[in-house]
């Protein structure tokens, strides 16, 4: 129905002041981000010899044949 577009809650006027008075916490935020989600690329070639080097294993490894 009707949607208040000009209400901001109290935290979100703080965290936008926080922010533009602390510009190196956005940063940290991407730093850290990259540490945990951004990969190197992957090396498809290498990816699949790895995987075909791979030995498998018995599903029970100490049931005599």
């Amino acid at each position: 129905m009707f949607k208040n577009t000009t209400y901001v809650s109290e935290f979100t006027q703080f965290m936008r002041g926080y922010l533009d008075e602390h510009p190196d916490v956005a940063r940290g935020q991407v730093e850290g981000r990259s540490l945990l989600w951004d990969k190197a690329p992957i090396n498809l070639e290498e990816r699949e010899r790895n995987l075909q080097s791979r030995i498998q294993q018995k599903p029970y490894p100490y049931q005599p044949d």
